[in-house]
């Protein structure tokens, strides 16, 4: 199968969108389909090009057997609704002009959070006269409003008749959760055009390892109970309720938070804990994706935190299977919801409120205190992690394409 995929983020980038897309894809050149992926040049979050990348307007590679097509865009830091907006224009139309000049696909997809990026697959999908697959990644623009970056305006309703424009006009859409599907039924999709691929873990490349002594040593992390926070500092992710969690431990010398990672909200969080006076919070850079493992080494709970809104109830952050596969507990901080759903089926950790920062800092003192209780939701963690193979995902995807291909329903893919 010729499968042509449009995805504004991919590696060398971190985040949960360029991760779920390369290592899918490697499954996919494994099982002997070409794959193309339209992309642009790496710089998210920062806005700032990595190392021996351009932003020039067509270049390609060869990564692990997928090519990749880069196109120029505006780069902007991900923080800023405007300069992001552009950002998102200037990918759509840079992909859409890019995806022409491809070689003919069975099928083109689309990746979101933001749409814009399965708008140029659409129409390019269009215009070939080939079938297009939306992959559901957020309910964007919901999770914008819910984070308070935009308010109810002629522009969040037009954005909304876009989105389902798009679902009504794909010939299947696969959702990352099941409130996803339901979210869309709700709102007069056919639920036979929705299948469920929920997000999932690269057993391979996560495994449980001994802590990483040189780099805990490098990082002044020794002889500390970590709890890590690994991935995006953004507005969804009300971290400002781990540094009020932080404040009410800090005369517990033992226990710091480690955040990994970049975002929207990194700086100011920096700035607030050093202002709150806080010793017992570690902020580090994003990493390169062979050194996550490493990274998480340092970790005897992982943190996974949403903000308290209804809209992220549905969501499922990726960095719940990441730390299944490196076997750590978790403490999740979230609305009632899949994710929560998850923890609690695996027994593979705690789930706390969200926003609620004595309900954090009693589940880590819980665990610190209680080594029996945390060795056995680390391993029920480890146990869980192959339910959610990416290896599964892929091939769900694949099922995906193929009855689109059919002319058949996917709403039992699950």
């Amino acid at each position: 199968m010729k499968i042509l995929f449009f995805s504004e983020n991919f590696p060398p980038e971190t985040n949960a969108a360029a991760t779920r897309v390369y290592e899918r894809a490697c499954y996919w050149v494994k099982d002997g389909h070409d794959v193309t992926i339209i992309t642009q040049a790496p710089n998210f979050p920062q806005g700032k090009l990595y190392k021996g990348y351009k932003n020039k307007f067509y270049q390609t590679e060869n990564m692990s057997g997928i090519r990749v097509v880069r196109v120029k865009t505006y780069i902007a830091a991900n923080s800023g609704l405007g300069k992001r907006t552009l950002d998102f224009l200037s990918f759509m139309m840079s992909s859409f002009i890019a995806g022409l000049f491809q070689k003919r696909a069975d099928i083109i997809s689309a990746t979101s959070p933001q749409f814009f990026c399965a708008v140029s697959a659409w129409a390019v999908s269009a215009l070939r006269r080939t079938p297009f697959v939306f992959e559901l990644g957020d309910l964007w623009p919901a999770s914008i409003r819910a984070v308070g970056a935009m308010k109810d305006s002629p522009i969040i309703v037009l954005m909304e008749k876009v989105e389902l424009f798009l679902y009504r006009r794909s010939a299947a859409v696969a959702a990352l959760t099941p409130s996803f599907k339901d979210d869309l039924v709700n709102r007069h999709i056919d639920a036979k055009k929705i299948a469920v691929v929920i997000n999932g873990v690269d057993i391979w490349r996560y495994a449980p390892k001994q802590r990483d002594n040189n780099l805990a040593t490098r990082w002044g992390l020794e002889n500390k109970f970590i709890i890590g926070y690994i991935g995006t500092h953004g507005m969804a992710h009300a971290l400002t309720n781990v540094l009020n969690a932080a404040k009410i431990l800090q005369n517990n010398p033992e226990i710091l938070f480690l955040f990994v990672g970049d975002g929207a909200e990194r700086q100011q969080l920096m700035t607030k804990a050093k202002d709150m006076g806080l010793k017992n919070v570690c902020f580090r850079p994003p990493e390169p994706k062979s050194s996550m493992p490493q990274v998480w080494s340092l970790c005897d709970v992982a943190l996974v935190h949403l903000k308290n809104s209804p809209v992220f109830s549905g969501v499922i952050p990726s960095k719940i299977f990441e730390a299944m596969g490196m076997g750590l507990a978790q403490i999740l901080a979230a609305p009632l919801g899949e994710a929560s759903q998850i923890i609690k089926r695996s027994k593979a950790g705690v789930h706390v409120p969200p926003e609620n920062p004595e309900a954090l800092a009693k589940a880590v003192t819980d665990l610190k205190s209680n080594q029996k209780l945390l060795q056995t939701l680390a391993a029920n963690s480890l146990k869980s992690a192959p339910d959610y193979s990416r290896k599964v995902q892929a091939d769900k995807m694949i099922d995906v394409f193929k009855h689109v291909l059919q002319g058949q329903d996917v709403g039992h893919i699950s």
